[in-house]
């Protein structure tokens, strides 16, 4: 994907290609019979200082997107560069090294902190493995950016079980900003909190990022949560990239007929009027055995006959502006 050329402001991340299928095993041996394409083939990147946010239906292959960009999953193909450095060719010392400046913020704050430990020794955990500073100037560290977060010192001693969702969720947050990295994965990290809390979590974001000049990968499915805190957006169906554009060009010309539909049920804050619905038919098909073409021409309610023959590729229709679908290019 070439990204060097019309393009504003510098690339932090690359991604060119990325693969990731999970073995099916079966039988008293355990032999692969089948594999789940999790992640087929897709490239996008994220500009320095900006927030991209990459949505989806559940199961589209996001949060594994996400998680094989760090390597906590190894990939099956496909390149990362991060700062110019292919992240999937490092050697344990340079991924450690290049870790410190990728974080990610998980999608269910609890299960990712550890019950027995306090939550101060939580966010210090990456300062003493990184031997960031002594052990005092990590305790200071761990005060400060608790303070960022909208926690007190004296929450540092409390276990994870003493605190709300979105108290958590800052907590999570606080140990992703701790060793002050450049680029943080932010995996759905306000979908099981409620609205009025979504609300602080995202500001506190927003916040952080004009502070500190974070880049997010910002993986969501709600788009008005994305529209709230993104300057592109990437849209995936069944494991490959539809479309990629600006928000604005986004929300003012969805190109993909995915897009369209998922433009389409959001709601208007308006009861007196009402949104031309595009209800899709049929279920989404199985990543062990998608279709063969355009993996949405299935459901797809303009498809044409090629749609089902070939792939359309993804290509940029306008400045900036990239989608795969037959109609739209």
């Amino acid at each position: 994907m070439q990204t060097d050329n019309n393009h504003k402001g510098e690339t932090l991340v690359e991604v060119n290609h990325l693969v990731k299928y999970f073995p099916v095993r079966a039988g008293l041996l355990q032999r692969v019979v089948n594999h789940v394409k999790a992640v087929d083939d897709v490239s996008f990147f994220v500009r320095k200082g900006e927030t991209l946010g990459l949505v989806g239906e559940s199961g589209c292959g996001k949060t594994t997107v996400g998680r094989t960009m760090l390597r906590l999953i190894e990939p099956t193909g496909g390149e990362v560069n991060f700062q110019g450095k292919d992240v999937f060719s490092m050697n344990p010392r340079d991924l450690k090294i290049a870790r410190r400046d990728m974080q990610i913020i998980f999608q269910d704050p609890y299960a990712s902190l550890d019950p027995r430990v306090p939550i101060g020794e939580s966010i210090m955990e990456g300062l003493q493995i990184h031997r960031i500073g002594t052990p005092k100037e990590r305790v200071e560290i761990m005060f400060q950016t608790l303070g960022k977060v909208g926690l007190e010192s004296y929450h540092s001693r409390r276990y994870p079980h003493e605190f709300s969702g979105g108290q958590r969720q800052r907590i999570g947050i606080a140990r992703a900003l701790a060793l002050q990295p450049k680029f943080i994965i932010c995996d759905e990290p306000v979908s099981a909190l409620d609205v009025s809390i979504q609300s602080q979590v995202l500001n506190i974001l927003k916040d952080l990022q004009e502070e500190f000049g974070l880049t997010y990968l910002f993986i969501a499915h709600n788009l008005s949560v994305v529209e709230h805190v993104s300057n592109r957006v990437a849209v995936m169906y069944l494991g490959k990239m539809v479309e990629m554009t600006t928000r604005e060009e986004l929300f003012r010309n969805p190109l993909h007929p995915y897009t369209q539909a998922l433009m389409s049920a959001i709601p208007i804050p308006n009861p007196r009027l009402k949104r031309q619905r595009t209800i899709l038919k049929g279920d989404v098909p199985s990543p062990l055995n998608p279709p063969k073409g355009c993996r949405f021409h299935p459901r797809c309610p303009v498809a044409i006959e090629k749609c089902s023959q070939e792939e359309p590729p993804f290509i940029e229709v306008s400045p900036d502006h990239w989608v795969a679908c037959w109609l739209a290019q």
